[in-house]
């Protein structure tokens, strides 16, 4: 697609241009310029219903082997999905959406999905040397991951040099709060933090009618 952009317009035109999709589609397309926000309709939507399935599952899994609240975990009685991890997911999507518009939405999600990525990397290149052992049924040369996490790097840091704006520290800061609620809650598990969370456990037990997956019912 960037191809395409660059081969119908000039770098002066892309700059300038709104809807740069749109005004490819104008350029090239006319008169059925028209398909291109449908199909930027389509690919957003089916893109979100993705996130949908598997941002909540991967929370259900982390909740599942203790890095996240065990209530997390619990699936529905009904529909047999993780109701609450999705819910969790659906909250976290309007805190983000609160505070700016939609570029302000597009840095948060590039700026935090490229730093996970990265880290993702780090730490599959960290293993490859120190368990050297474990059994891989699909190992990758060396020189893939780390081209992914130098892009890594540039995607996160190159945004903040040329343009620094308060939402990557406000995005920093909503990602480190995770780890107070995370040290009181899962880690240590103080007294009254248990106290707080077993009955809102069970309040959200019977509120949604979920109950603990197979494995710790096992």
């Amino acid at each position: 697609m960037n191809i395409s952009y660059f081969t119908v317009m000039t770098p002066t035109e892309l700059l300038q241009s709104p809807a740069v999709a749109v005004t490819f589609g104008d350029r090239v397309l006319y008169p059925a310029s028209w398909v291109v926000p449908l199909f930027v309709a389509f690919s957003t939507l089916g893109a979100a219903n993705g996130c949908c399935f598997t941002a909540g599952r991967i929370i259900y899994v982390a909740g599942r082997e203790g890095h996240m609240l065990k209530v997390l975990s619990y699936i529905s009685v009904r529909r047999l999905t993780p109701a609450p991890a999705i819910i969790f997911f659906g909250l976290i999507a309007m805190i983000y959406i609160i505070p700016g518009d939609i570029n302000t939405l597009v840095n948060y999600f590039s700026f935090a999905t490229w730093l996970f990525y990265g880290m993702t990397i780090i730490g599959l290149v960290v293993m490859r040397f120190t368990k050297k052992n474990q059994e891989r049924p699909i190992k990758v040369p060396i020189f893939i991951p780390v081209l992914v996490i130098l892009l890594s790097v540039f995607l996160v840091l190159a945004p903040i040099i040329s343009k620094p704006a308060w939402e990557y520290l406000y995005c920093v800061l909503f990602i480190l709060s995770g780890l107070i609620f995370y040290f009181l809650f899962v880690y240590c598990k103080f007294g009254w933090a248990q106290k707080i969370s077993k009955p809102v456990t069970m309040y959200l037990q019977m509120l949604m009618e979920i109950v603990p997956p197979e494995k710790d019912l096992d």
